[in-house]
């Protein structure tokens, strides 16, 4: 028996987690990010192969609190536009499809519009000058900032809690690098807003439905094993490879240790999947990332598709 990291998970949050625990090393599960309301990549890959993945990946973008509409491109406006009233389709998937009894699974990623400041894309640090370590000083602009937005996307995901539908929740993501605002002053300071936010919204909120997400394989930035449910990881690699991603994982789980769930939060390249069923290195699920990367034929290719989704090794819908 796996524990969530939350003494006080929902039952639904304890069983996903256990069903993510008995996957690993036994078969994979197939997950695909979306972020508009046709979600077009899933009708893509159910026309391709009869299937759908049984891990979908939804975006809150679009509601972040702080985005400067006036000071926006065509492209970031575009992605706002198409990204509002996705959870609303999210809460519906996961109602029609059983989440509540771990019959399909949902994963939430959050791009997230810098809390003060800002132009554009302001989720990239290179368009904001919001600064992530003057959250930690208590009482500060960018503090009260940090926890406003909070409040707001918590009002979102309280939805699902009242649904008694789980959510992989995964914040902060990809904090290893720096073109993130969370990210821009290092990972150690993404760590320890990620610590605050875990505890506001397991303590203050009761957000009990959410199985936390961690994505970063740097060792010093690790948040800890109380406060964490799956380890995983972003991988975009140069060029395309049968692969089963063998040295992220040992990467990952030198970093972040063994004793939890590991995942493929994000692939531009998905896994070999006979490959995986021969060397069971134990990654719970995969999530495609949206648009070009599952659809454009070329970086997973139709017949990828087919042998992906025809396997006895994955998971679907």
């Amino acid at each position: 028996m796996i524990n969530c990291s939350n003494k006080n998970a929902s039952d639904e949050a304890r069983k996903l987690l256990q069903f993510l625990n008995d996957t690993a090393g036994n078969k994979i599960i197939t997950g695909q990010h979306t972020q508009t309301n046709p979600m077009e990549e899933i009708a893509y890959i159910k026309s391709i192969t009869g299937c759908e993945p049984l891990l979908r990946g939804f975006e809150l973008l679009g509601y972040s609190p702080n985005i400067n509409y006036e000071d926006a491109d065509e492209a970031c406006l575009t992605e706002v536009e198409e990204n509002k009233g996705t959870m609303k389709t999210a809460l519906e998937w996961a109602k029609s499809n059983g989440a509540s009894q771990i019959k399909c699974i949902l994963t939430f990623s959050f791009h997230w519009f810098s809390p003060l400041g800002g132009r554009d894309k302001s989720f990239y640090a290179k368009n904001t000058d919001f600064d992530p370590e003057r959250i930690l000083v208590d009482g500060s602009p960018e503090n009260k900032a940090f926890y406003n937005d909070m409040d707001s996307i918590a009002k979102v995901l309280e939805e699902f809690r009242l649904e008694k539908i789980p959510v992989l929740w995964r914040p902060f993501h990809e904090s290893y690098g720096k073109w993130f605002w969370w990210g821009s002053k290092g990972p150690e300071v993404a760590c320890r807003l990620y610590r605050m936010m875990y505890d506001y919204y397991v303590n203050e909120k009761h957000l009990d439905n959410l199985l936390w997400v961690w994505n970063c394989d740097v060792a010093s930035a690790y948040p800890g094993d109380d406060c964490v449910d799956v380890n995983s990881i972003d991988v975009y690699l140069e060029e395309k490879k049968a692969t089963d991603y063998r040295a992220e994982y040992e990467r990952l789980t030198e970093a972040c240790g063994k004793n939890k769930v590991v995942a493929l939060a994000e692939v531009g390249y998905n896994p070999d999947v006979e490959l995986l069923s021969r060397t069971k290195i134990p990654w719970a699920y995969f999530m495609t990332w949206s648009k070009e990367f599952s659809m454009d034929g070329i970086r997973n290719t139709k017949e990828d598709l087919c042998k992906m989704y025809s396997s006895d090794y994955s998971l679907k819908l």
